[in-house]
Formats: C-alpha cells, structure tokens, sequence
C-alpha cells in the first residue's frame, strides 16, 4: 500500500515509520508540508496518489493553546480539514489521530467511542472541530484518540515526553510534584503504531480509541517510572487547583477500546508493561 505520513519525525511518526515498514511510504514533515496550506496539501497528495494518508501534525502545548487559538484552530481542525479535501480528490483513506481530552472527565467510567464529547480547554476544542472537519467531509476517514503518549523520538513540539521530563527532573536533584487527581491512561507510540498498521488493513473507518490498558493518575506513572529506572527521587502527589495549570485537564480520561474489542483486536498491553519495555530500551543520553 502506498501511504503519505505527515509528521514523520515526530513522536509518533518515528513509530509509525517503523510499524509500517512493509509499505511503500511517502514521508513529510512540519518544514516540508504545513497542513495548513491548502494548496500545498492539494498539491502534494496530487503529485503522490496514495492509498492512504496519516497525519499526526497537531498543535499540542495544551496550555498555549488557550491564548494561541487561532494557531490551535489552524492546525488542529482547518489542516485536517485540508487533508480530507485532498483525501477525498484521489479518493485515498485518511487516518487522522484526535485526545482524550474532547471529554470533560466528570464521570469516573472509561470512554466509549458512543459517549458525548464536551471538551474543557482551547486545546480540547480544537481536536474535537478537527475529528467534525474529517468525519462529516470524507467517509473514508479513520479518526483515532489515544492518550497519555510518549515515545522515543519524544515530541519536538514539547521538548520532550513525560517520562523523559521526569527522569531529567530527578537527574537534576530536588523536589518533584506531580498531580494526582488526574486519572489516565499512559500509551506508549511504540505500541500504538503497531495497533494503527494492523487495523489499516481491515479497511475500517470512523472513530476508535486506541490506548494501553488500565489507568493510573499522572502521580502514579511518574512513581512507576522511577521505580523501573530504580531512581530514588523526592516525589510528592499534589492538586491540580494547586498546580495552577493556564488550561483545564480532564480529571477522569481513560478510554475504552470498544470497536477495538469488537473487531477481537483489543490486545495492546498493560501501561506498566509498556513502560518498562520503553525504558529497558531507552537510548542512553550523552
């Protein structure tokens, strides 16, 4: 299958490029095609004709977002709604990736694909205006939400992933706090890309969550990390009241496979697992 990525060297388009070696791919990034020029897209999905396109660009500084909104909203839903124009013009299926943070995380019961949206930030709207654009313009479109991702390639837009920022906090002595009323599900890009090339070839469509299994608050993962890496840090919960974050987050976003489940692909693994394979592979740092 002929595939564009968009994002190729991002977080989860490193992975992706490996995930989906078997295929013949089309690589872009953020300095070569920016989703938000229609043009451009138009043009480059033209002179490639795939079969399908994954974009994985996003404006994802979900605190930046709340004062860079139009920024956000370019990137976020009037670039996706260029890729399912061009998708639509050589008739190729477009898999686009969208956050558990659509949903306002009141209610302490996983998310279904079924549930109603009702995002809480700048950020959230944003991806949610995005998964609008994709669905209602081209029917083959395959909107994916994940949750809590980090890789190795890390996320050039933040500088960084969660786990490394932590484990760069402890390097560096001193206290850590990290929220603990916020309820999630880690995943590592590792194991979604895997997940992402296998239901490419089911030739499905529409909305799916794709996350690791079980959930923890973002206090527990950071614990988990540093019990792995065998890291004595001084690591304490706090609230998010008292971290004071410009944007709001979602205090329950766990996401439940259910298409997943349905179609028997439901297997990714635990998040403690994933994360321990992330770190007894991590590449050594200087």
């Amino acid at each position: 299958m002929k595939i564009l990525l968009i994002g190729a060297n991002g977080q989860l388009g490193c992975d992706l490029v490996k995930a989906l070696s078997g295929h013949e791919l089309v690589t872009t990034t953020h300095q070569t095609l920016d989703v938000v020029n229609f043009q451009r897209v138009r043009q480059t999905v033209r002179e490639c004709q795939p079969q399908a396109i994954i974009n994985t660009s996003a404006f994802h500084k979900v605190d930046v977002c709340e004062t860079e909104i139009l920024p956000a909203f370019q990137v976020n839903a009037y670039g996706v709604r260029n890729l399912a124009l061009a998708a639509r013009e050589v008739d190729a299926g477009l898999i686009h990736f969208s956050t558990d943070y659509v949903f306002e995380g009141n209610v302490p019961v996983p998310r279904t694909e079924s549930d109603p949206t009702n995002p809480i930030s700048a950020y959230g709207i944003s991806k949610l205006a995005g998964e609008k654009f994709a669905c209602y313009l081209w029917p083959k479109c395959l909107v994916i939400r994940s949750c809590g991702l980090y890789g190795h390639a890390g996320s050039s837009g933040k500088g960084g992933n969660f786990v490394e920022t932590m484990l760069k906090k402890a390097a560096s002595g001193g206290a850590i706090e990290v929220v603990d009323d916020q309820r999630l599900t880690p995943t590592s890009t590792r194991e979604l890309a895997r997940k992402v090339a296998e239901l490419l070839l089911t030739n499905s469509f529409g909305l799916f969550h794709i996350t690791a299994s079980g959930d923890c608050s973002w206090f527990e993962f950071a614990r988990e990390i540093f019990s792995i890496a065998g890291i004595e840090a001084d690591l304490s919960p706090t609230t998010s009241e008292a971290f004071k974050s410009p944007a709001r987050r979602p205090a329950y976003s766990v996401l439940e496979n259910a298409r997943l489940r349905d179609l028997g692909m439901d297997d990714l693994k635990d998040w403690k697992v994933a994360l321990r394979e992330y770190l007894e592979n991590r590449p050594q740092k200087g």
